[in-house]
């Protein structure tokens, strides 16, 4: 055999030596690395888990009280003063031409008691093209009959309210308690009206004999309209209370 053939021959076997010891590294290498190297699978998502812990803070923010919440007291106030920590129920349920309604919780002219007392201002534009308007005071606020809530209001016989006019002769048509239908409707309803009211407070009872009081979402409620007031009306009310 002459020197180029064997160089050459030396020359692959040396080639694939370097080669396999090459290979043994690579493996020697990936079994000695660690595991925090390897890469972790994603955690699974579990989408139901997420809603349900965005939802049920919500949905068990509305509950209805259990027993009477008149039980053994003398009076159940609606409103006293404009920051009463003992005021129930909230003006939320504007009816008709609400466009047309002003309220101010807090008025401070010539209250009937305290401090303060309810200003209500019902103008003559029919906004809505209703020609009549009102307010609920509910609970929850915005409680037409779809949330469970109100009040059991049994033992009471009565709700008195004080109103005066801002010029006398304004006429409401009916001041009411109850009323609200839906699923979750209010167990009876009771009101007066139509009533003229004067410059001077006034005091006025809605009587509550015989009444189911169980469930009542629409603590007090106002109602009238254009044709009996035809250039609006502004009057208020204080000490609004079951009793």
């Amino acid at each position: 055999m002459d020197r180029y053939r064997m160089w050459s021959l030396i020359t692959l076997l040396m080639t694939a030596l370097a080669l396999q010891g090459c290979a043994q590294q690579t493996q020697e290498g990936a079994s000695s690395a660690s595991p925090e190297a390897a890469v972790s699978p994603a955690p699974e998502v579990r989408v139901e888990e997420a809603v349900e812990q965005t939802v049920a803070p919500a949905a068990a923010a509305v509950k209805k009280p259990s027993g009477s919440a008149f039980a053994g007291k003398k009076f159940f106030n609606i409103y006293t003063d404009g920051s009463a920590p003992d005021n129930h129920y909230a003006p939320s349920g504007w009816m008709g031409d609400y466009g047309d309604l002003k309220i101010n919780t807090k008025h401070m002219d010539r209250p009937r008691s305290g401090s303060t007392s309810i200003q209500i201002v019902y103008n003559n534009k029919a906004s809505q093209g209703q020609r009549w308007a009102g307010i609920y005071w509910q609970n929850p606020p915005n409680n037409w009959g779809t949330l469970p809530g109100g009040y059991d209001l049994t033992g009471a016989t009565k709700l008195t309210f004080w109103a005066r006019g801002e010029k006398g002769g304004e006429r409401i048509e009916e001041f009411k308690l109850g009323g609200i239908s839906g699923n979750y409707a209010d167990t009876d309803v009771a009101g007066i009206g139509p009533v003229v009211l004067t410059t001077e407070w006034q005091q006025f009872t809605i009587d509550l004999a015989d009444k189911d009081l169980t469930s009542i979402s629409g603590g007090f409620c106002w109602a009238t309209n254009l044709d009996v007031n035809p250039d609006g009306a502004t009057f208020y009310l204080d000490d609004i209370r079951y009793e």
